[in-house]
C-alpha cells in the first residue's frame, strides 16, 4: 500500500487524454503535487493510504483550465467603454485610460481580482499580456495560480517602457528574476503586427528561438487591420510574419478571425496555435472565426476570455459555450466542435500552446495536480444528467465549479477561495473605480484587443 498526500474520488473523472474517455466512480492520488495514478474507487482503499481524503459525489473532475489569452489586470477597466468599435474602444478609452492609471500597483491589484475570478471559474493557468509583468507574477503566486507571463513588445510609450527595447530590457529582467517559480512561465508576446516593426519582430523571433518560448501575439482580428496593413507593407499580416520568420509551433495566434484558405494552411503546416477568444470577438464585433476549418486543418485551437475590458467575464466555461455554438452556425453543421473537442481546447490544447502539455491539461500519472470539480447533481438547472460531457459544455456554468487545485493544493474548496480575500479585492476594486471614473470620460458618468 502507497502513502499518499490526497486521494480524490468522484462520481466521473475527464482524464482528457486518451481523447474520448470518460472514467465513472474513480479516484485520483495525489503526492508532492503530482498525480500519482487514476484507480477505480473499490480499488483505491487496497492501492492507497491517504493523508487527506475528498469525495465528490455526484461531480466530474477535470484538468484545470487554460486561460490562453488575456490582460488580467484588465478587470479593473470592466465595464469602462462597452459597445464600441474596437479602434474607437482603443484609442479613445483604454490607450488615454491605461496611460493615467497603469502602474505597478494598478496591475498588482487589477491581476489579482482577475485570478480571483479565474480560480472560481475553474481556471488554473492563464496566459497574460500586459505591463509590469513582475507585478502580475507576484499577484499570480499570491493567489497560487499557474500563468504564463508576456514579456511584451510594442514601438509607442507607455507608464511602463518607453520604446521597444525597453520593453524587451524590462521583461527579459522579469523573467530572470522569476524563472524559477515553479508555477509562472513566460512568453514573448509583440503585441500587433500594427505596433510592432520588422526590427523588433526579428529581434522577437531571435529572442524566443533562443530562450524556447512562445510567442503570443494578436493577428487579423479585424479586416480594417488587415486592409491598413497591406495599405503599408503591401501584403496581409500573417504574409509579413512569415515573411520574418515568426511562424512556427512557438506562435500562438490570437483571434486569428479572418483567414482565408490559403492561411489557414500555412498555419496548419507551420504547427502554429490559435487562441479563440468568442466572446470578445462578439462583443467588438469583430467576426466569426472559423475554428472548425482550424480543427480539420490540424491547428492546434485553445481558448481565451480576452480582458475583461472587452468581455466583460473571465469565464472560460462560458468561452467553450459560445464558442461550440458560433462554430456550428459558422460552419452549418451542428457536429462541429462537440463536447470533448470544446473541453479539449480549454484543457490539453492551450497547454500545449504555452509549452506546458508536459505537466498540465491532462489527468495522467506524472503531471501536475491542477484539477478541478463541477458539481453536476442536485440541482434544478442540470437535472436530468445523461452525458455529464455534455453537461460540462452546454448546461454547467462556473457556479458549479466546487473545487480547485493548483499543483495539488486546494485553492478553491467549497465554491470559496482559500488563498485570497473577496472582500478585501472587492475594496480594491471600488478604490480605482473612484479613481478611474473621476479622470475619465465614462460612457456612464494600449495593449488590449
Amino acid at each position: 500500500m502507497q502513502d499518499v498526500d490526497l486521494l480524490i474520488e468522484a462520481s466521473w473523472v475527464l482524464p482528457i487524454e486518451p481523447a474520448g474517455a470518460l472514467l465513472e466512480n474513480h479516484a485520483v492520488a495525489v503526492d508532492s503535487g503530482r498525480i500519482v495514478d487514476i484507480v477505480a474507487g473499490d480499488e483505491a482503499d487496497n492501492r492507497f493510504r491517504a493523508r487527506s481524503r475528498t469525495r465528490l459525489g455526484g461531480q466530474i473532475l477535470i484538468p484545470g483550465l487554460v486561460n490562453l489569452h488575456t490582460h488580467a489586470a484588465m478587470s479593473l477597466f470592466r465595464g469602462l467603454a462597452d459597445d464600441l468599435h474596437l479602434m474607437d474602444w482603443l484609442s479613445k478609452h483604454i490607450w488615454p485610460a491605461e496611460g493615467k492609471h497603469v502602474s505597478e500597483q494598478f496591475i498588482y491589484d487589477g491581476t489579482l481580482l482577475a485570478c480571483a475570478e479565474m480560480l472560481r471559474c475553474g481556471i488554473t493557468c492563464f496566459n497574460d499580456m500586459y505591463f509590469f509583468p513582475e507585478q502580475a507574477g507576484r499577484a499570480a503566486l499570491d493567489a497560487g495560480m499557474r500563468a504564463a507571463l508576456g514579456i511584451v513588445v510594442i514601438e509607442f510609450p507607455t507608464p511602463y517602457a518607453s520604446d521597444a527595447q525597453d520593453y524587451l530590457r524590462k521583461g527579459l529582467a522579469a523573467r530572470d528574476e522569476m524563472k524559477n517559480e515553479a508555477l509562472l512561465s513566460f512568453c514573448m508576446a509583440p503585441h500587433a503586427p500594427y505596433t510592432v516593426s520588422d526590427a523588433s519582430f526579428e529581434q522577437v523571433a531571435t529572442l524566443a528561438e533562443q530562450l524556447q518560448l512562445p510567442v503570443h501575439m494578436h493577428v487579423h482580428e479585424i479586416e480594417h487591420e488587415i486592409q491598413e496593413h497591406i495599405k503599408q507593407h503591401g501584403v496581409r499580416p500573417l504574409e509579413r510574419l512569415r515573411r520574418l520568420g515568426l511562424l512556427g509551433p512557438e506562435l500562438i495566434a490570437v483571434h486569428a478571425v479572418h483567414l482565408d484558405e490559403v492561411e489557414i494552411a500555412l498555419l496548419a503546416s507551420q504547427g502554429c496555435s490559435v487562441a479563440h477568444c468568442p466572446a470578445s470577438n462578439l462583443k467588438l464585433a469583430s467576426g466569426f472565426a472559423r475554428v472548425g476549418d482550424m480543427l480539420d486543418a490540424g491547428i492546434n485551437v485553445g481558448v481565451g476570455t480576452d480582458g475583461a475590458a472587452s468581455n466583460n467575464r473571465l469565464d472560460i466555461i462560458e468561452e467553450l459555450r459560445l464558442a461550440a455554438l458560433v462554430s456550428k452556425a459558422v460552419s452549418g453543421d451542428a457536429q462541429t466542435l462537440p463536447a470533448h473537442s470544446a473541453l479539449r481546447m480549454a484543457t490539453l490544447n492551450g497547454a500545449k500552446a504555452l509549452g506546458l502539455d508536459h505537466n498540465i491539461g491532462s489527468i495522467e500519472p506524472g503531471k501536475s495536480a491542477d484539477m478541478i470539480s463541477v458539481n453536476l447533481a442536485n440541482k434544478v438547472e442540470l437535472s436530468p444528467c445523461y452525458d455529464p460531457m455534455s453537461h460540462l459544455l452546454y448546461a454547467a456554468g462556473r457556479e458549479h465549479v466546487t473545487n480547485v487545485w493548483v499543483q495539488g493544493k486546494e485553492v478553491v474548496r467549497g465554491g470559496q477561495l482559500t488563498t485570497v480575500d473577496p472582500q478585501e479585492l472587492i475594496s480594491k476594486a471600488q478604490s480605482w473605480q473612484r479613481r478611474i471614473s473621476a479622470g475619465d470620460n465614462v460612457k456612464t458618468a494600449g495593449i488590449s484587443e
